[in-house]
């Protein structure tokens, strides 16, 4: 007989996302100064284990490593400092180097209304 934490458990294996559909996917990327170590790979693969942590992945060619996380749990300070209590060497302020979103057009003066 199947309890309903045995059937939460085998649905969840058959989908590919156990999360509901209220969470706030974000992803942040990290630029590493050195390619991490087997202890920094096991630390951050520790790091999955955190509930919110949804998906980690290295571009070892652009040296980035992404973080796809649950925003309704965790911040990006908190993402932070996972990464670097792993021991990976991450570059400061990756985000301002590389904006996301271009900046806006200036805005044309109005005329003077009468």
């Amino acid at each position: 007989m199947k309890t309903k934490m045995d059937q939460a458990s085998s649905s969840c294996e058959a989908n590919t996302s156990c999360y509901p559909a209220s969470v706030t996917t974000v992803e942040i990327v990290y630029r590493y100064a050195t390619p991490p170590t087997e202890q920094v790979a096991l630390a951050l693969a520790h790091a999955r284990d955190v509930y919110g942590i949804r998906q980690l992945s290295f571009d070892r060619a652009a040296s980035t490593l992404r973080i796809e996380y649950d925003a309704t749990r965790l911040n990006a300070a908190a993402v932070t400092k996972l990464v670097r209590e792993s021991g990976l060497d991450i570059a400061p302020n990756v985000a301002e180097e590389e904006p996301l979103l271009p900046a806006p057009a200036p805005v044309a003066a109005l005329p003077p209304t009468a």
